[in-house]
């Protein structure tokens, strides 16, 4: 493998890593369905240390619009409805001794574009990341070129692919945007 392939390849891995990221930073924007993914991070107080929710309970949906939330041990019960209650998603968990009922009220309009905003920030995130990463490529395959270690007509090409890549990379999240933006807006 060339080192301007290494570059690419390596170009492409960081941009598909960023766009999971963003993928990731979506789940956690609240609808009106319930998502266990909103809770799974979620830090709770646990014998003194911050730990996320996931690893202190099992997340299930049995209906749309609610999670329920399985302790592992029913000592944290206390902590893990102190966490949700003080997270800023607005929800009002209920304790009935065995498990924790979270139901996800119906969200109001400006609470909706509250929420497209904060993805459309989170969208522009994630192409900032992948247009950083190409810059960040661009020049190294320049460096390759100016060390003679790659001609400038190859160097002008992997700058093509390079572009191809980043626009791919650009359209996946613009896409996922999209569908978070309907899925949002869906009343």
């Amino acid at each position: 493998m060339s080192d301007v392939d290494a570059i690419l390849n390596d170009a492409k891995r960081k941009m598909r890593s960023a766009v999971s990221y963003t993928r990731e930073e979506f789940g956690k924007i609240r609808t009106g369905r319930a998502n266990p993914q909103l809770l799974e991070d979620l830090p709770v107080e646990y014998y003194g240390t911050k730990v996320p929710l996931q690893q202190l309970a099992g997340i299930s949906v049995p209906e749309a619009r609610m999670l329920v939330i399985s302790p592992f041990d029913h000592g944290a019960m206390k902590e893990i409805e102190r966490a949700i209650t003080a997270s800023d998603l607005g929800l009002n968990p209920n304790n009935d001794g065995q498990v924790i009922r979270v139901v996800f009220p119906e969200l109001t309009e400006e609470r909706r574009k509250e929420y497209v905003r904060h993805a459309r920030e989170k969208a522009e995130e994630g192409r900032v990341s992948v247009r950083n990463i190409r810059r960040q490529a661009k020049q190294e395959l320049e460096g390759l070129a100016d060390r003679g270690e790659a001609s400038e007509d190859e160097a002008r090409r992997a700058e093509g692919r390079l572009q191809s890549l980043t626009d791919d990379h650009v359209g996946q999240i613009d896409e996922l945007l999209s569908n978070k933006e309907q899925e949002l807006l869906e009343v």
